[in-house]
Order: C-alpha cells, then sequence, then structure tokens
C-alpha cells in the first residue's frame, strides 16, 4: 500500500501529541508539550546553522554557510531578510553578556564580534603566529570568556569556506576578551564540534566529529581547565553536532543519523537518550528562544524549524 505524503509536503493538520516528539524515558515526557507541533518556520536555504535568539527584538539570526549570509527571521512577522553578505561563511554564533553577536566564520578563518553599532571586531585569527583552521562554534562563560571550537571546516572544500591546507591541530580554544589572551582548553580530539557548559558550569560538553565513530564528551572543570574527559554518548552511527544544554542539565544535540534520528536527540545528564524530535532533514545546530527561552530553534540544512517544549535553555549559548 503505497504511503501519502508526508505531514511536510502537504497542508493536512497534524494531530496532538506531535507523533514526531518520542518519548524514549519518563524523564523527557515532562518537557513535552502535549499541544505544540514541530513548525517550519523558513525554508529555501542551502545549509543553515547558528542559530542565536534576540529576544529584545523577538528575532533569530541563523547562518547559511555556502550562501555566505547571515539571515535574520522575525518571530512576530515570521518573514526572513538577509542581514549581511560577504559574511566570511558564518557558522556558529551566540552573544556575549553585553548582548553582542560572537560569530564564528569558516571563511575568514576568524572569530569575529558585532558590536551594538554594527562594526565588526576580530576577536581571534591566529594561535602563537598560525592562522586558525576555522571556527566552528561558540559559547560564552558567566565570567565573559569566549570558548570556541577550531575544526578545519572551512578548509576541507570550497562549499563551506576555502579549501586551504590544514596547519596545525584542531583543537577548542579559550578566549579572554579582555586581555586578548588565546589558549588551548581541549586538545585531545579529532575534530571538535559544538560545546556547552552544564548549568552550573562544572561541566563542559563537546562533540568530535572526526571522519571515524563521532562521539560526545563530557570535562570536568578544574580551576577553569576542564579535566579528566570520559565519553558522554556514542549514538553511533547517528552523530551529534550543536548542542546545547536546558536549566534541568539535559542536552539537547542537533543530530544526523537518517530517517528516524535527523532532527534533535535529548540526552539527561547522565549520558541517557531520553527523546527524539525528528525532522525530515538533519539539524546542524538548535538554540532556546521565545520570551521565555522555551522555544527550541533548529537549523536543519535546507531550513529552520521551532517547537516550544517545557524546557529552559541556559544562558551563554
Amino acid at each position: 500500500m503505497a504511503q501519502g505524503p508526508s505531514r511536510w509536503e502537504s497542508s493536512a493538520p497534524i494531530r496532538y501529541p506531535d507523533p514526531d516528539i518520542v518519548v524514549l524515558d519518563k524523564r523527557f515526557r515532562h518537557l513535552v508539550v502535549p499541544m505544540a507541533a514541530i513548525e517550519r518556520v523558513a525554508t529555501g536555504f542551502r545549509f543553515t546553522e547558528g542559530p542565536v535568539y534576540y529576544g529584545d527584538g523577538r528575532y533569530l539570526l541563523f547562518s547559511d554557510i555556502p550562501n555566505d549570509t547571515l539571515v535574520r527571521w522575525d518571530e512576530l512577522t515570521g518573514t526572513s531578510a538577509i542581514l549581511r553578505h560577504d559574511a566570511g561563511h558564518p557558522d556558529g554564533s551566540t552573544r556575549d553578556r553585553q548582548g553582542r553577536l560572537v560569530t564564528c566564520e569558516l571563511g575568514s578563518r576568524t572569530l569575529t564580534r558585532t558590536e551594538h553599532d554594527g562594526t565588526v571586531t576580530v576577536l581571534a585569527d591566529n594561535f602563537e603566529g598560525t592562522r586558525l583552521t576555522g571556527p566552528n562554534d561558540v559559547i560564552v562563560k558567566s565570567d565573559g570568556t569566549i570558548w570556541f571550537s577550531d575544526n578545519g571546516a572551512g578548509i576541507r572544500g570550497n562549499y563551506m569556506g576555502d579549501k586551504a591546507p590544514k596547519e596545525m591541530p584542531y583543537r577548542v580554544y579559550k578566549l579572554d576578551p579582555k586581555t586578548g589572551a588565546l589558549t588551548i582548553a581541549v586538545g585531545d580530539m579529532e575534530r571538535p564540534n559544538g560545546l556547552a557548559f552544564s548549568p552550573d558550569e562544572s561541566k563542559l560538553y563537546v562533540v568530535d566529529t572526526p571522519d571515524g565513530p563521532r562521539t560526545t564528551h563530557v570535562y570536568d572543570m578544574v580551576d577553569g581547565k576542564p579535566a579528566n574527559g570520559r565519553l558522554f554518548f556514542d549514538a553511533s552511527p547517528g552523530f551529534a553536532d550543536g548542542i546545547r544544554v536546558d536549566t534541568e542539565g539535559n542536552v539537547w544535540a542537533g543530530f544526523s543519523g537518517g530517517e528516524g534520528q535527523d532532527g534533535v536527540a535529548v540526552f539527561a545528564a547522565d549520558g541517557t537518550l531520553i527523546g527524539r524530535i525528528l525532522l525530515p532533514e538533519r539539524c546542524a545546530n538548535l538554540c532556546f528562544g521565545g520570551r521565555k527561552r522555551n522555544r527550541l530553534f533548529m537549523t536543519a540544512s535546507q531550513s529552520v524549524y521551532a517547537l516550544y517544549v517545557e524546557a529552559q535553555g541556559v544562558g551563554g549559548g
């Protein structure tokens, strides 16, 4: 018997609760809003990434990396517009503690900050005289320090940046914007990617996306430095990309793995997979937004999706 068109190919109403929100563990059940459904809020892009929400303006910024643009989606009107083009092939973004946009640029291979007047400041472009390989994702700690992964995504080809040889290892760096000091925070991964702090900042989660098995690790923060790195989860053959943490300590991961896995995978603080939000496209990154920080925005390949949840994201990511 032939199947009918999917929910994304038709205008048929969605039955509540949304069948694409999957509870795998009872700890996920209270995070689901029974009368909320996954919405595709914008589409027609090439590869979306780096969502960051502006509550003061009720809009979402995100990257379309191959199109080399930063895009603004207005929550009230539902319309999208290009905010910046020739933007250095932007990838992950966040806001610092002063509300300024901090962006990883794969093409320019720099970490930048957009000031309140719209000017762009380069925060980091090299480590000890060697050019960065391409900042990928970024978070800001409560003390104002900026933590970002540098994993060469912009030098592996000309689609997401500019092809170039690898000149140094891929790492996670810590930047003190007050002094400009840049130090290695994590140097034991093959290709560090998404990262997030636990709510009390006692742990740092980092995704590793090498050519082989792709895993997510957790580090204890000891005297301000990551230590005791260990496996947090291995969901092979699926894998995480960008990650965010809610106020209860659950880790929400943009996830790829094909049908039945593409979307968002949610893990409890002990590493147990407790739920999934299934999308028709692989999800690269996500953030919490909305007026109550309870609306999950998901950048997934050619589209952006949103879902109201009973979770709230922590600051800094």
